[in-house]
């Protein structure tokens, strides 16, 4: 799935190069001549936008896949690796091609994720500066972003991509699953690779091109009014993959939310293959019957204490912040995550008698789960000002 939405975010982000010229004066003006006035050109673009957050669902849930199958474990450390820095890309790609059509929505989208840098110490400043190429969004942001996206980034996306595979083959294919206790050399049965897997990966490639000219056809890729950097919209939000980290950034201090967090999860996931795990997991959903217990818990957990924390911050710890203090600079609400990460840690290990991969997994669980939860609130339950309101 993820192959066939690369090829169609290639093939159509070609034919959109036609048309779009990287200018702050003429972009907007080239992407209404091309919906309005090409034959095609607004399913083009659609196409374009909806393979894009496509990609970016079907990458994330591919890295879920991996992480709850431990299809990690060696030999394939490696290829885990390589997975997030796919990830990553796919993500930037993301990124740099939002600001393209130049309208209001993706300016102040920019302008929110990139001044999210100025919180980060000492080169905050600076790596803000080099990303826009100057204080604020502008032509040499939008011709950055513009060689970015459409040259840099694909040619990375197809190397790694094609590398990824190679180390697939070279770690003998994909984790076959298996039930729990199965030994893996009796895991079957096994089918040829043609016609079997060949029909099967042709009738996937022909249902996600289906779903997306389907989307395509019936919603349209949203385009605002013309950039105006004078005129800022209420509220304000940055896109929607980045909308769980602007929301952390109402409960928490800001080096907490955009560097301490954020890096300290992203060394978890670089170490995970090289700590030291108990039995091998690999092909088995959730490790166990045990795991997968824990993790539907650990979900539930994150859910709901999500929204209390969030109602909470919101209508106690914020309501009370008056001066320099605990409260003001998000130490409390950090600390009481930290708690309860830790104690969810080391509940599941004596409660449920989890193994350290078990507990692992169901605190990933309950990270995701709330971060999942925070960028729901972000998108659909904040309003003007950014205050919490009822969706729709």
């Amino acid at each position: 799935m993820a192959t066939v939405l690369v090829l169609l975010l290639l093939g159509s982000g070609l034919l959109l190069k036609f048309f779009y010229e990287p200018f702050p004066e003429r972009a907007y003006d080239s992407i209404l001549f091309l919906t309005v006035q090409i034959p095609f050109g607004r399913l083009l673009r659609n196409i374009h936008r909806w393979s894009a957050n496509g990609l970016l669902l079907v990458v994330f849930l591919h890295l879920l896949r991996v992480f709850y199958t431990s299809a990690f474990l060696p030999p394939r450390q490696a290829n885990w690796i390589i997975g997030l820095m796919l990830f990553a890309a796919v993500l930037l790609s993301n990124f740099t091609g939002y600001l393209l059509p130049w309208d209001q929505t993706a300016y102040w989208a920019i302008t929110v994720s990139t001044s999210m840098l100025d919180y980060i110490p000492a080169i905050g400043a600076g790596l803000k500066e080099w990303v826009l190429g100057g204080t604020e969004p502008g032509p040499v942001t939008l011709m950055n972003f513009y060689a970015i996206h459409t040259a840099v980034l694909p040619a990375l996306l197809l190397f790694a991509l094609l590398y990824h595979f190679w180390r697939i083959r070279k770690a003998n294919g994909l984790v076959i699953p298996r039930a729990p206790g199965e030994d893996r050399a009796t895991v079957g049965p096994w089918v040829k690779t043609a016609p079997h897997l060949i029909v099967r990966e042709v009738a996937t490639a022909l249902i996600v091109l289906a779903v997306i000219l389907a989307i395509s056809m019936t919603i349209d890729a949203p385009l605002a009014d013309q950039a105006n950097p004078g005129l800022s919209p209420n509220p304000t939000k940055a896109p929607w993959y980045f909308m769980g980290i602007q929301e952390m950034l109402m409960h928490f201090h800001p080096i907490f939310a955009l560097l301490v967090i954020p890096l300290s999860l992203t060394v978890g996931l670089l170490c995970l293959p090289y700590l030291k795990h108990e039995t091998d997991a690999s092909g088995v959903w959730f490790g166990s019957h045990q795991g997968r217990k824990i993790a539907v818990i650990a979900a539930v957990v994150g859910i709901f204490a999500t929204i209390a924390g969030v109602l909470i911050d919101e209508s106690v710890i914020g309501a009370n912040m008056t001066g320099p203090n605990i409260l003001n600079n998000g130490l409390l609400p950090l600390t009481i995550v930290l708690a309860v990460c830790a104690g969810f840690y080391f509940l599941a290990k004596k409660w449920f008698k989890a193994n350290s991969s078990e507990a692992i997994q169901a605190l990933f669980t309950l990270l995701v789960t709330s971060f999942v939860m925070l960028t729901i609130i972000g998108i659909w339950f904040r309003g003007a000002g950014m205050q919490l309101m009822w969706a729709g």
